[in-house]
């Protein structure tokens, strides 16, 4: 039985639509603001207001104890380095002035744990009411780190499993044991306090390629014998030339432009056991070039939408500089339709030189929030035809720095927790 309370909205004199206080508070919604709609059918969606700060990305440092070949560091020249308790602290001011406190997710293009103090920023963010999360591949997951992180009350560790077996596993993550993290793994599990919602609650990550694909299957069986109640499974970003043939998704951005035509043809589908007798009919429909919906939720999800202004984030990198999102927060290469593509990295502002919320509340960070939001950039991602398409400089709809055309993020192609 679904024990969620049932909200309702209500339409007052003057035809307004008036909701309950406590969902305007949860989403900031404060006289003046504006709020984007979409229209599906029955339903019509609000979007989070671009004023709302939701959730914090904090990056500790930029160095690993690891090599993964899916790593940003395989085609990067920017400098490595680690957060300072100076520039954290500048981050717990701008947080303590926020009501509500946001999600504080610590995680960046580095191992958090590599870093000796995130435990114990944990544990002061989670004295500001916030919920704490925290991504690691598990290989530094200690039973005396296990112990700190459960004492210091954090609420979702996220573990990066790329593969099954020991082989497989160790054919992503170089120098990584599959046996060791998971054994770390299960420790942290045995050590949560008993409850039937055990905290803090655990996540498995994975990237899909064509190299561990068949691997996903038994990933997920790994993580729920450990207690995983999380899941995230994102495509590569191929950041090396020699991964483009790892690639999942080669016809899905070529047909993105097609599936989110309006006039296409739309199919609905029932819920149903997916089994050796149905899976190869429903595999056909998924492919079909339909828009496909399954027991009223459409598979194909929404194009050109940033999931990182949609759910009101803020990335901060390990030196202080502020950026829109993780694809923003570092320089670096990858690769799209064959060819480089370069991301130059985007900073709206320095903790150390402003107050959080002056950043955030920053006119023309607002604005260039706003744009997003509306997403009018070109179509890169599937057309990739022009030399405009290499870099995030510019594009050919007049889009300067930075043009977000070609993130795949935006696609729904790739993801993160």
């Amino acid at each position: 039985m679904n024990s969620k309370a049932l909200l309702w909205a209500e339409v007052d004199e003057q035809g307004r639509l008036v909701l309950p206080p406590e969902v305007a508070a949860h989403y900031g919604l404060q006289p003046g603001t504006q709020v984007r709609l979409d229209e599906d059918g029955n339903h019509v969606r609000m979007h989070r207001p671009v004023t709302q700060l939701a959730k914090v990305y904090i990056e500790p440092t930029a160095h690993c104890n690891i090599f993964c070949r899916t790593c940003i560091r395989n085609n990067w020249d920017e400098p490595l380095g680690r957060m300072s308790d100076e520039t954290f602290e500048h981050i717990m001011e701008g947080l303590r002035e926020l009501s509500p406190a946001p999600t504080v997710f610590f995680g960046g293009l580095g191992e958090p744990l590599f870093h000796p103090r995130t435990i114990e920023w944990i544990a002061r963010a989670k004295s500001l009411g916030a919920q704490v999360e925290v991504i690691t591949n598990g290989t530094l997951l200690t039973e005396k780190r296990s112990r700190q992180l459960i004492d210091a009350g954090l609420d979702v560790l996220w573990v990066s499993i790329d593969g099954a077996t020991p082989e497989g596993y160790a054919d992503v993550r170089l120098g990584a044991a599959l046996p060791r993290v998971i054994a770390n793994l299960s420790r942290f599990r045995q050590m949560r306090r008993g409850s039937h919602f055990p905290t803090p609650k655990i996540g498995v990550a994975f990237v899909a390629m064509k190299r561990n694909i068949d691997d996903l299957p038994e990933v997920l069986a790994l993580g729920r014998r450990l207690g995983a109640t999380l899941f995230s499974v994102s495509n590569v970003l191929p950041y090396a030339e020699d991964m483009q043939g790892d690639m999942l998704y080669s016809g899905t951005i070529r047909n993105i432009a097609y599936l989110s035509s309006p006039h296409l043809p739309k199919l609905s589908l029932p819920k149903v056991d997916i089994n050796d007798l149905t899976h190869r009919a429903f595999n056909a429909a998924l492919n079909s070039g339909y828009n496909v919906n399954f027991a009223g939720n459409s598979l194909g999800g929404a194009n050109d939408v940033c999931n990182f202004v949609q759910g009101g984030t803020m990335s901060i990198g390990w030196d202080g500089g502020v950026s829109p999102c993780w694809p923003l927060m570092h320089s670096h290469t990858s690769y799209l339709h064959g060819k480089e593509r370069r991301s130059r990295r985007h900073v709206v502002g320095h903790v150390a030189e402003r107050r959080v919320q002056d950043i955030w509340l920053d006119a023309e960070y607002v604005a260039y929030r706003r744009r997003v939001a509306s997403f009018a950039f070109a179509p890169c991602t599937f057309c990739g035809g022009c030399d405009l398409s290499e870099a995030n400089e510019e594009d050919c709809f007049g889009n300067t720095f930075p043009a977000c055309g070609g993130c795949l993020w935006a696609q729904g192609v790739i993801q993160c927790p």
